[in-house]
């Protein structure tokens, strides 16, 4: 496969639609955290351990990783709308099996196919910006959807919450039903195919997939994204047990606590968009990354050298995740650029090892932790220096220093 940059033909814009790709790609967060709250209410439920309800995580994380996969080769090749609506259609199915399953197996198969189907369908949309966008423009247009998502993992423990007030764990679950209903009928509706012909791939799917790993400036930003993706996943499945179990926070203020990192992502991408004006997407990709390799250093020196209290991790988390804002927007936009016909199929596989090597990650949290919070910052710590050691040696690997 060629790798070379391409300049996206200016096209007429569509009404609403960096709210439209928003609204998909907030299925995931959306599906993730707003069922935190109600873990040991299911767990209870169904007579079983914490550890049973957690694999649902974890099984959603891997879902949504195969959706991805398998998503982006066939939008590729049949067309992005098509994929978004057989995906919402697959996740609507899943969250029904969830909220009526009699069984824990019920719930494990219900959040697979729930996470195969939104992966399908959020794959698309880095795809369908990179469709009409490119360089530049792509990473601005991407940063702008990434700012409005961010109200879906804002909402989404307040939402699950707010349900458990008035109904069991099975109404968190018909909200995500009746949510992807209201999507999928909007997007048949206002959201045009950006595809055209040419961009149609008719190659085989593994080749594709090929194609982008044999590429090493294309691998430099996906381990770059994907490691700022474990890092953040081994917060979100460690925070609890830290926040609540180690310090002592209430469930009622651990939503705050888990929304305070979402200020500081929302403001790192509004920066990004003004950075991207002067300075190129790499640049200030790396930026990000060592900020984050600060933060990481500064949580793990501060717990075993320090007396680390809540109120000083808070920040150091914040700033940790914020960074997401200057990675994983750039770091997306700059490897897509190798691919203009296989955008979709690059947006897969980078983002599939994101939540792959999340998965992985987070599992590590709850395998190697002692109830300290030791075990949750060593991961968040290694994985943007193991992210920036992999972009810096596949860069040199092409452009020898």
């Amino acid at each position: 496969m060629t790798q070379q940059s391409f300049t996206a033909t200016p096209l007429a814009p569509i009404r609403g639609f960096a709210w439209m790709l928003a609204a998909l790609v907030a299925l995931g967060p959306l599906a993730i955290d707003a069922y935190l709250p109600a873990i040991p209410m299911m767990a209870e439920h169904f007579d079983t351990s914490l550890h049973q309800i957690e694999l649902t995580l974890s099984l959603f994380l891997l879902g949504f990783a195969a959706g991805q996969l398998f998503g982006g080769p066939f939008s590729d090749r049949h067309g992005r709308r098509l994929t978004i609506l057989i995906g919402l259609s697959l996740f609507m199915l899943g969250s029904l099996i969830t909220a009526f399953g009699t069984q824990v197996e019920m719930l494990w198969l219900g959040r697979l196919l729930q996470a195969f189907g939104g992966g399908m369908g959020v794959v698309n949309t880095m795809a369908m910006v990179r469709d009409r966008y490119s360089g530049q423009e792509s990473a601005q247009v991407l940063s702008q959807i990434v700012t409005i998502l961010m109200i879906a993992p804002l909402a989404a423990p307040f939402i699950g919450s707010f349900l458990l007030l008035f109904a069991d764990w099975r109404a968190i679950f018909l909200f995500l039903f009746t949510y992807a209903v209201i999507l999928l009928l909007v997007l048949r509706r206002h959201l045009p195919e950006t595809q055209n012909q040419a961009q149609v791939s008719m190659v085989n799917p593994v080749k594709r997939y090929l194609g982008v790993l044999k590429s090493r400036p294309a691998l430099a930003f996906l381990f770059s994204v994907a490691m700022a993706n474990a890092g953040m996943f081994a917060f979100i499945t460690g925070s609890p047990g830290v926040y609540m179990g180690y310090f002592g926070a209430s469930e009622q203020l651990y939503p705050f606590l888990f929304g305070a990192n979402i200020v500081t992502l929302t403001l790192a991408n509004q920066l990004n968009i003004r950075l991207l004006r002067r300075y190129s997407a790499k640049r200030i990709l790396a930026f990000g990354q060592l900020i984050q390799i600060i933060m990481g250093i500064c949580m793990v020196v501060s717990l075993i050298w320090l007396p680390l209290e809540l109120w000083a991790l808070v920040p150091l988390v914040m700033l940790f995740i914020g960074m997401q804002g200057l990675i994983v927007a750039n770091g997306m936009s700059s490897a897509t650029d190798f691919f203009p016909h296989s955008a979709a199929t690059a947006t897969a596989l980078i983002s599939a090892s994101g939540f792959t090597l999340g998965a992985v990650s987070g599992a590590l949290v709850g395998f190697i932790g002692d109830g300290s919070p030791l075990a949750m910052v060593g991961i968040m710590a290694a994985c943007p220096i193991v992210g920036f050691g992999l972009r810096s040696w596949l860069q040199r690997q092409v452009i020898p220093s």
